[in-house]
């Protein structure tokens, strides 16, 4: 029997309509078994894994509780990262079948370089290099026991993003791009076949980005409206 996939999900209270939507069409695409832990930032304090206040510069919740994901899988297996804000066309089970254990993270590695200082609801936009790359890793825990509570909670943030807990970028693998589509930042073509997509910028729903992405938007509302349909 196929062991159910370790998905921890990066959840911040103003974007629970979001995770709710995004856990809905991963559990809908998916051909196997999904064990699914959304990252809830007081629940990771209360259990002593997280301890830092917040950093001007941290635009979400689990800006920096994403990489306890190691720990919570005690340092063993393969498990999947993802912010809250994406929506899976595709069936996950792809995705985790790209792991490689010559690697101890896998990303896509986006070359993104916001013009912008802000974003969704006047939130800090900060440009560094690897910027998004964080955002969807599929983590081989066991290459990853630098991530403690202790330097997690003490680290910066560029030292986290821009993984320097890690011996070098020869560690870091490629994930095909499709696997995390920046909505609104990259060619809306490339959208297409992609089988992930990420509101980074801010999604539709937020009252003033209702339309961002445009056909994506409404894509995401259909998403939504399936997932909370009433059945006669």
């Amino acid at each position: 029997m196929t062991h159910p996939i370790p998905i921890f999900i990066g959840v911040d209270p103003r974007e629970r309509a979001a995770t709710n939507v995004l856990i809905d069409s991963l559990t809908q695409n998916s051909s196997v078994p999904l064990a699914i832990t959304p990252m809830v930032t007081p629940q990771l304090e209360k259990q002593g894994l997280y301890w830092r206040d917040r950093d001007p510069k941290q635009a979400t919740a689990f800006s920096f509780s994403r990489f306890l994901v190691p720990k919570l899988m005690g340092y063993q297996g393969w498990a999947i990262f993802m912010d809250c804000d994406m929506l899976a066309r595709g069936d996950i089970a792809e995705l985790w079948a790209l792991r490689d254990d010559q690697h101890a993270v896998m990303c896509v590695q986006h070359m993104h370089e916001p013009n912008d200082t802000v974003k969704f609801l006047g939130e800090p936009q900060t440009p560094y290099p690897k910027k998004n790359w964080s955002s969807l890793m599929l983590l081989n825990c066991s290459r990853c026991r630098a991530l403690t509570p202790e330097y997690i909670n003490r680290a910066t943030g560029l030292e986290l993003h821009r993984f320097h807990w890690l011996a070098g970028d020869h560690e870091i693998g490629e994930i095909p791009g499709g696997w995390n589509h920046l909505v609104a930042v990259q060619d809306p073509a490339k959208a297409e076949e992609s089988p992930l997509l990420h509101w980074t910028l801010g999604g539709p729903w937020f009252r003033e980005q209702r339309t961002m992405g445009e056909g994506l938007a409404a894509e995401w509302f259909a998403a939504r409206d399936d997932a909370f349909r009433l059945w006669d």
